[in-house]
């Protein structure tokens, strides 16, 4: 069985610490500190580019040698306003003090100094609709090509409300084949609500080689090395999940599964 769902090491601290060698893969690394107010996460980037994501809470953030003050607004992450988010680039150091208990996503992958710090969200940040019927959900694109604020990372939010699926039709991005394709490393970060519940997450190749199905819980971290990769969550509960996407081309092309695309050219003629 591939090494596919992540658990949080605690409800406390620094719950996620991924690393490219952790994950066997080249790009992505993702980290995640669960913050009680006047607590303090720091860390030296290295050759890594960083975007920090306030999932949920205020802090106040230093980074690169500049002062952002106290950010954050979203208290719930489940209110679906654009998040707080903090460029840093390779070669620097960021810090954040919890002001409230928070949330804060570490989002890496291999970068170049040269760029500066800066704020990237909530400024151009806004919800968008995708999908129809039981297929919508609604996104945050907080860093996708579209931004030019990054050298490799690809970060996006996506709240999917009840009973509903997400990253469907079935999709992957596992070949470096541009512009039909790009090569993309990708983690799912899952959050529930009610926080009790669960949802699933399908990660499969077409010729069967991978296939895994988690049922994922509030806080676990998925890993999607190659493949497709659904999601759905029962009715009663909501979906959220943290995408961070990194490859050897900063643009996100996709193929839909050959089985499925009718659904996809069905609602987008």
């Amino acid at each position: 069985m591939a090494d596919l769902l992540r658990k949080p090491k605690g409800t406390t601290g620094k719950v996620h610490s991924l690393t490219p060698a952790d994950a066997g893969w080249g790009y992505v690394g993702f980290g995640l500190y669960r913050l009680r107010a006047g607590e303090r996460a720091a860390e030296v980037t290295g050759e890594t580019e960083v975007i920090l994501v306030l999932v949920e809470g205020k802090a106040e953030f230093t980074a690169g040698g500049k002062d952002f003050g106290e950010r954050g607004e979203r208290m719930n992450v489940f209110e679906r306003i654009p998040p707080h988010c903090i460029y840093v680039p390779a070669g620097a150091d960021w810090s954040a003090v919890a002001t409230t208990d928070c949330t804060l996503a570490v989002c890496t992958a291999p970068g170049k100094p040269g760029r500066e710090a800066a704020v990237i969200g909530p400024e151009g940040i806004t919800l968008a609709t995708r999908g129809k019927d039981a297929n919508t959900r609604y996104i945050h694109a907080i860093a996708m090509e579209e931004r030019d604020v990054a050298d490799s990372l690809l970060v996006t939010e996506v709240f999917t409300p009840t009973g509903n699926w997400s990253s469907y039709p079935p999709h992957r991005h596992d070949e470096d084949n541009f512009p039909e394709m790009t090569y993309l490393e990708e983690t799912y970060y899952h959050r529930l609500n009610p926080a009790q519940g669960f949802g699933f997450q399908r990660v499969f190749t077409e010729d069967g080689s991978l296939d895994e199905t988690m049922a994922v819980a509030d806080h676990d971290l998925v890993l999607v090395p190659k493949g497709h990769h659904p999601c759905g969550v029962p009715h009663g509960y909501e979906m959220y999940y943290l995408n961070v996407m990194a490859g050897p081309l900063r643009k996100w092309r996709f193929q839909n599964h050959p089985d499925h695309d009718w659904i996809y050219r069905r609602d987008n003629p």
